[in-house]
């Protein structure tokens, strides 16, 4: 009788996408095994993914404005995303913001990265909100999505310092420069121990790497305190879609 063990197989990795898919690059570059990619417009990233011999689709949505049916469209994302059997969803600059019901689907089990050191500056214009700010230090938040944006258990964070002269385009970079590695990297680590058999509230329990204090002083402004706390997958901490 063999009694050799099979090596688990790996997670199955979907990557939600909506524009020029650097991120998606970085996730491909990083050698991650991605099943299959869906965005809600035509762009980059399908060709991308299309390249790179990665499935993908195209599901559509049918407003920008006020009417848009967030409930119906996420309704025919789940359905696109189903037959893939995909057991983790990554948010690769994905522009829509979801129904709960797709939270439901995927509990702790959605990844997002966001351009600010969470729970600080939430929302889509991070950047310029920490430079309005006046902050000494911003960076680059992973974590698990939820329903509620940019609010989550944090995997993983990365400090880029707020430099002498920065505008939005400047820092943005930066911080991308950070989210290219650290997001990959992240995500890898969230697969391997899912494929180990950890549940998803085990990979995402315990204290955040890296933590950020913000503070007011007359002479400062808005500073950042920047300290670690433990190693990735830590602990439990507190995405960006539209």
């Amino acid at each position: 009788m063999n009694s050799a063990r099979k090596a688990p197989a790996l997670p199955r990795l979907g990557v939600l996408a909506s524009g020029s898919g650097t991120i998606l690059t970085a996730i491909l570059e990083a050698g991650l095994p991605v099943s299959f990619m869906a965005a809600d417009r035509p762009c980059r990233a399908v060709e991308l993914a299309e390249a790179a011999g990665v499935p993908s689709v195209v599901v559509e949505r049918e407003s920008y404005r006020a009417d848009f049916d967030r409930a119906a469209y996420t309704t025919r994302l789940l359905a696109a995303l189903q037959p893939h059997h995909l057991d983790v969803v990554a948010m690769a600059g994905f522009g829509t913001v979801l129904d709960g019901s797709f939270f439901r689907s995927y509990p702790n089990r959605v990844l997002n990265t966001h351009p600010a050191l969470l729970p600080a500056f939430r929302g889509w214009h991070a950047v310029a909100d920490a430079l309005a700010a006046g902050v000494k230090v911003t960076g680059c938040t992973v974590h698990l999505a939820t329903e509620e944006v940019d609010d989550g258990p944090i995997l993983a964070q990365e400090a880029v310092p707020v430099l002498p002269g920065d505008t939005v385009g400047t820092l943005h970079e930066r911080i991308k420069t950070v989210e290219r590695r650290l997001y990959p990297s992240t995500i890898g680590e969230f697969l391997d121990r899912l494929s180990d058999g950890g549940s998803p509230a085990g990979v995402a329990g315990g204290g955040v790497g890296l933590s950020a204090e913000l503070g007011w002083s007359a002479e400062l402004g808005w500073s950042a305190e920047v300290g670690w706390s433990g190693g990735l997958f830590g602990g439990m901490g507190e995405g960006v879609s539209r």
